[in-house]
């Protein structure tokens, strides 16, 4: 028994060995299976962490930059803010040094102007004091006279001064008041006397076509005078007549009629009458074109047909040797640009000016003047008002009524002033020139005057130590009223008051 327990127990034994064993290696496998699933998972769960530690390190280094940014941007504002108000106090602290500098300079300008007051008032009470020992051994009717001068000047200063003021005021108003002052600045009375050429020359082929146009007995120049309305001149004249009429369009049929029947060389009665009647035509014909050839050139439309007709007939009349119709259209031209600069009705203004002379076709055969004349003939043909104010307000003989108006007479001035326009005799012209230094001459302090450009600019020269600068510009004031209140002239005058100091020495 105990030979088989024996065997039994160490074979149990060796199988419990095997068993435990084998167990062991089971669990050994099993736990070093466990503990590669726990490395590994172990390492997962350290790279996961350490993926997710590494974004939130990134995230909050973004968060820190950002902060950092914001934080930068803020101290650099802060920063520029600082600069900014450092450069505007660097320049305030400029202006005012520029300020001082200026009040500085206005300081010693006021010391060195307080100096000559000193010494000005010095001088004055040296004067008073010269006028009180001189006064002292004057009567009571000297002493009351010298008082009045003394008052005068006085006075003479004071307005001056106050005309300087209210001339420097109302030119800072000006700016309000534009188109009016504009109009009425350029505006001035042009004078109204009729200088027209009343003749014409008619050139013959010879001297023997004289006694053809006389006539047996003067019948064919009696013709010719009776038909017409023109006298016939003739003179020692080699191979020319004159003919004579107050009528230039009368005058040109005239001269047309006589040239055609030279043209044919027979003169007689019946035809004279003949080519007078042909002239007549042509020029009714050359009237109508002129007028149509007027209205175009100024860009006029839809006139009456009759004003058509006394504007063509303006081509043959003139005034101070300038032809009316030509003048007329100068006006429309020079007024219609004044509107554009101004800003007032241009196609208004230009009809006005083209039609401001229009009476002046029927003047010699209408009482009245040629304004009047001119405005009722626009009138009766259905111009507007406006129109017929400017008519005949060209020469304020009605009052003006619009700016248009106005600008309408300042055109025609400006046309009529224009150096060679018009004509006038070398009596008139020398008249105005002594009238004109006579005017500023009789003047007190004035030393010299000079008419120059031909009367429209007249030159005075006064005493510098007896007249300041507001009584010059007094002065001149004075002498350009009395000149527009004494005299006609065409266009505007020039008032220059010169008031200059020299001081001349001579080293020897």
């Amino acid at each position: 028994m105990i030979i088989i327990l024996v065997p039994s127990v160490i074979l149990a034994a060796l199988i419990g060995y095997q068993f435990g064993k084998s167990k062991i290696l089971k669990d050994q496998r099993i736990a070093k299976s466990d503990a590669d699933s726990i490395v590994k998972n172990a390492q997962e769960e350290a790279q996961k962490t350490k993926k997710e530690m590494i974004i939130e390190a990134k995230q909050e280094i973004t968060t820190l930059r950002e902060s950092f940014s914001k934080e930068v941007k803020k101290q650099q504002d802060d920063l520029k803010q600082v600069e900014d108000r450092l450069v505007r106090r660097e320049e305030t602290v400029a202006k005012r040094e520029e300020s001082l500098s200026k009040k500085e300079e206005k300081i010693e300008d006021l010391r060195l102007n307080l100096e000559k007051e000193k010494d000005r008032v010095g001088q004055l009470v040296k004067e008073q004091e010269d006028k009180l020992h001189e006064i002292a051994s004057l009567n009571q009717e000297q002493a009351r006279q010298l008082v009045i001068n003394m008052t005068k000047e006085e006075m003479e200063r004071t307005i001056a001064k106050m005309y300087a003021e209210m001339k420097e005021k109302y030119a800072e108003e000006a700016e309000n008041e534009a188109k009016w002052v504009i109009s009425t600045a350029v505006q001035r009375y042009a004078s109204n006397y009729v200088g027209d050429i009343t003749v014409s020359s008619v050139e013959l082929p010879n001297d023997d076509m004289k006694g053809r146009i006389i006539g047996r007995e003067g019948r064919n120049i009696r013709a010719f005078e009776n038909l017409t309305g023109v006298d016939i001149i003739i003179d020692d004249t080699p191979e020319s007549v004159v003919l004579s009429c107050f009528d230039p369009l009368r005058r040109e049929i005239a001269k047309m009629t006589l040239e055609k029947l030279i043209e044919d060389g027979r003169i007689h009665p019946a035809m004279i009458e003949e080519f007078y009647d042909k002239s007549k035509k042509e020029i009714e014909k050359m009237i109508h074109e002129e007028g149509q050839k007027a209205i175009l050139t100024v860009g006029i439309s839809n006139m009456h047909p009759e004003l058509i007709k006394l504007l063509g007939r303006l081509r043959f009349r003139t005034s101070f040797g300038q032809n009316v119709l030509y003048h007329s259209i100068e006006v429309a031209q020079i007024a219609a640009m004044m509107a554009e600069e101004i800003g007032l009705d241009i196609e208004k203004v230009k009809r006005g000016a083209l039609l401001h002379d229009i009476g002046k076709a029927v003047d010699h055969e209408v009482q009245g003047t040629h304004a009047m004349i001119g405005g009722e003939l626009a009138r009766r043909y259905r111009e507007k008002d406006a129109i017929v104010n400017m008519i005949q307000a060209h020469h304020e003989e009605v009052p003006f009524q619009t700016p248009e108006s106005v600008l309408v007479a300042a055109a025609d001035s400006i046309s009529a002033s224009r150096p060679g326009a018009r004509r006038e005799s070398i009596e008139i012209y020398i008249k105005r020139l002594q009238k004109l230094e006579e005017i500023a001459t009789t003047h007190k302090n004035v030393t010299k005057a000079y008419a120059i450009q031909a009367g429209r600019e007249i030159r005075i020269i006064v005493e510098p130590d007896k007249i300041d600068d507001q009584l010059a510009d007094k002065m001149a004031y004075d002498i350009a009223k009395e000149i527009e209140s004494s005299m006609e002239y065409p266009g505007q005058i020039k008032v220059v008051v010169i008031r200059e100091k020299r001081s001349v020495e001579y080293a020897k």
